[in-house]
């Protein structure tokens, strides 16, 4: 069965669970067919409105998904209902589980040199199994630097991981998978932002309770309210502008698409 496409706003999404990204994306390092997975949020989704080329690098994925509770109350407005927030700070854990478990390889790219590494003891504690195939900390910069992007292009190439995981930032881990990924030796690829860090240990996540209601995002802001005030409170807060000028082009837009 087709994956269920879904317009939301600026964004067509793939409708589907955790369980079910899980399985499907498992399914294509097996059958050895490449995809890349991207997780937007409303950070993302703003971002993708000043910025053509990541609009472009979203809309040729393989994989979208919404990590972030307003996009799923936006979807549910829109009549568009999506299935459920998948955050890949909880789908990446998985994922290295199932790896695990099936002998898939990993490679990490992103954090700094000693956050890598602990995630990877942690990782390698938690799954005696799992194939660690590497992990690199290209320095901040690095996608203009020919050399030092070489040098991280073969690096991965060496390791021929099946999954390769960049946790880079948005969009700067989009645009590099999106114009290396036929360089490199891998099967899927994964834009998982700051989950290493809470892979590491080095960053808590916010309750249960509070991921469950949405409020992951305060957490974060009361952890750090100078570096992300305006991220939240300025910047984000777009969404909702967004919201209105989609809501009155959507079905002129749906149709255009064939996407319902």
């Amino acid at each position: 069965m087709a994956d269920e496409r879904v317009l939301v706003m600026n964004a067509v999404y793939t409708n589907m669970n955790c369980r079910e990204l899980l399985d499907a994306t498992v399914s294509h390092v097996k059958t050895r067919h490449q995809a890349t997975v991207i997780f937007l949020n409303t950070d993302v989704v703003v971002k993708m409105e000043k910025d053509p080329y990541l609009a472009k690098i979203v809309e040729e994925a393989e994989y979208v998904i919404a990590d972030g509770m307003p996009l799923i109350w936006i979807s549910k407005l829109f009549h568009r209902g999506l299935k459920e927030r998948v955050c890949g700070s909880d789908f990446v854990p998985l994922l290295c589980e199932r790896a695990a478990g099936e002998g898939l390889s990993l490679f990490f790219v992103g954090g700094a040199p000693d956050v890598a590494a602990a995630a990877v003891r942690r990782l390698q504690r938690q799954y005696p199994k799992i194939r660690i195939a590497g992990f690199d900390s290209p320095p901040v910069g690095f996608e203009k630097d020919p050399k030092e992007l070489e040098r991280l292009n073969e690096h991965v190439r060496q390791a021929a991981p099946d999954i390769l995981i960049a946790c880079l930032g948005c969009p700067k881990q989009e645009k590099y998978l999106y114009e290396n990924r036929e360089k490199l030796n891998s099967v899927l690829y994964v834009c998982a932002g700051a989950t290493i860090d809470f892979m590491a240990g080095k960053v808590k996540r916010a309750p249960a309770w509070m991921r469950r209601c949405g409020l992951e995002w305060f957490y974060r802001f009361l952890r750090e309210p100078k570096r992300l005030f305006r991220r939240y409170f300025v910047d984000d807060m777009q969404v909702l502008r967004l919201m209105l000028r989609y809501w009155g082009q959507r079905r002129e837009t749906q149709q255009k698409m064939g996407i319902w």
